[in-house]
């Protein structure tokens, strides 16, 4: 059976403090591989709680994060563009709240603390794109329909985790250009890299919620579909090399 419960954890610096959601399968006893799940631009909510018991039924730990604090969540687009902005003019900050989420995850009892990876939408792809950047000592991370602008902060070195990146050819939020350069970036920093775009599908295509075809944000079932499978590939692989 899935079990869920709330964690809340805190920045020992700002002293603010921030509410995640964490679920895994009870009938597994042994400590688990760990997932973070990063949410979109609106802050934690239902689809990410749903991802991470998602990842709960694959047998490992999903952790549904709070990169905002205190559990901000919004469904007006005004109001998560006000929260998204300070993480989008400060890289630092973004990367920050990232770490502190991981060493929550570690340190939870049910999870292998050498096994952790992490999945994010939208924004959620950028921060885990960012903290594969970092160097983080982590398994693997995975973008679904992510942003991939670098951040202004001077990462140098290898990248260590495994990279999968999962694109909509036609997301207007992410160009075939910045794809290609996303590519060279990770190549010059000796990552172990995939990216996969499918075809005929745009920004937010895992949500069927995302309904602005116009704006280029809309559901496509079979680019869903084929995305979350690779993901299950993915850290197959990359808990099994561990």
């Amino acid at each position: 059976m899935i079990h869920s419960e709330k964690i809340v954890y805190q920045d020992p610096k700002s002293k603010a403090t921030f509410e995640g959601v964490i679920s895994w399968d009870d009938t597994i006893q042994e400590p688990k591989p760990g997932v973070l799940v990063v949410h979109t631009f609106r802050g934690r909510g239902d689809f990410e709680f749903n991802k991470a018991e998602e990842i709960a039924k694959l047998g490992y730990v999903g952790f549904a994060i709070d990169m905002y604090g205190e559990g901000k969540h919004t469904s007006i687009p005004e109001e998560a563009d006000a929260l998204m902005q300070p993480f989008l003019d400060d890289r630092a900050l973004l990367l920050n709240n990232i770490a502190l989420a991981l060493d929550a995850l570690k340190n939870h009892e049910q999870v292998d603390a050498t096994k952790t990876g992490g999945i994010g939408f939208c924004f959620g792809g950028k921060c885990m794109l960012d903290l594969a950047r970092s160097g983080a000592d982590v398994g693997g991370v995975v973008s679904f329909h992510g942003i991939y602008d670098q951040p202004n902060v001077n990462h140098q070195g290898d990248i260590k985790a495994a990279v999968l990146v999962l694109h909509g050819w036609e997301d207007p939020m992410a160009s075939p250009e910045s794809t290609v350069a996303l590519g060279h970036e990770l190549t010059a920093r000796n990552a172990d890299w995939q990216i996969l775009a499918f075809g005929h599908t745009g920004h937010a295509f895992t949500n069927p919620a995302a309904k602005f075809p116009e704006k280029g944000m809309y559901y496509q079932p079979s680019s869903n579909r084929r995305a979350w499978q690779a993901m299950k590939n993915f850290f197959e692989e990359v808990f099994s090399q561990e």
